[in-house]
């Protein structure tokens, strides 16, 4: 069994990440237009009419501005949280009623060979959710958009062999930036976004919870840069005692262009990442 990921998108000007196992593929998030979407799909061989749905993490419009579109063009089904929808059905345009479909925060449902499991995030959005995917052997979790370091959603992504994980701001960064007082105390919160430090300290525990690779994804392109999350979570983890690149991988997603396709597979060991 293989799965293959690609975050097409991942900052907090949009987001986009790609699933694929076997023939089913599957969209997290459509954050930016539909036609941006669908052309990065098709620059890894992805033909957009063919995925199996579109998984939506909550309502805010970097997760769901091209939703609606990619619906209505491709003919996908859109799965969110009840609360989800009621948050953002007014700003999808109109879908066809047999393509909105509920999931259940806490409860699995499958998509062809993945089993899917969507799981409560703090966050300021009417029901916001991460997910982990399993296939065979392997184990992929995709946890953006958290305020702050929960062992109920920590539990859920342990044991990853990819994960997906936010460090969205260099906290002296935001604090000596031009944001408004408000948007800094809300990004700042339990309910607002990970910082690189927490990150960092999140990366260091779930190493020892089995997780065998680290994406960083939804950077601020405000108040980050790659290197800078990079080295913040690489310092946390060396200070654990644990080596970036020997005893895990780490990588950072680009915020507003394709990342690279990365393989796991339950026969190989380590996890394969290729530019396409």
């Amino acid at each position: 069994m293989e799965l293959k990921f690609c975050p097409l998108f991942s900052g907090s000007s949009g987001n986009a990440l790609y699933l694929g196992c076997g023939d089913t593929g599957l969209l997290i998030d459509a954050g930016l237009s539909a036609r941006r979407v669908a052309a990065e799909l098709r620059a890894i061989a992805v033909d957009p009419a063919r995925l199996g749905g579109i998984l939506v993490t909550h309502e805010h419009s970097d997760h769901i501005a091209g939703v609606g579109a990619m619906s209505r063009m491709f003919g996908l089904p859109i799965y969110a949280a009840e609360a989800t929808w009621e948050a953002m059905e007014d700003k999808l345009g109109n879908i066809a009623a047999r393509n909105r479909r509920t999931f259940e925060p806490g409860q699995d449902f499958y998509l062809g060979p993945l089993n899917v499991v969507p799981f409560r995030t703090p966050h300021d959005a009417a029901d916001p959710v991460g997910f982990s995917f399993y296939a065979g052997g392997c184990k992929l979790s995709v946890a953006t958009d958290i305020g702050c370091a929960k062992d109920s959603w920590i539990r859920q992504v342990e044991g990853s062999d990819l994960l997906l994980l936010e460090a969205n701001h260099d906290v002296k960064m935001l604090e000596a930036g031009s944001y408004p007082y408000a948007l800094k105390k809300r990004i700042l919160s339990a309910h607002g976004h990970l910082s690189n430090d927490a990150a960092g300290a999140v990366a260091a525990g779930l190493v020892s919870r089995g997780v065998k690779a680290v994406i960083l994804g939804h950077l601020s392109a405000e108040n980050n840069f790659p290197e800078l999350a990079y080295e913040s979570v690489a310092l946390a983890l060396r200070q654990a005692g644990i080596a970036p690149g020997a005893d895990v991988a780490l990588t950072v997603a680009a915020r507003s262009q394709r990342s690279a396709l990365f393989t796991v597979n339950d026969h190989l060991s380590g996890i394969r990442a290729e530019v396409v």
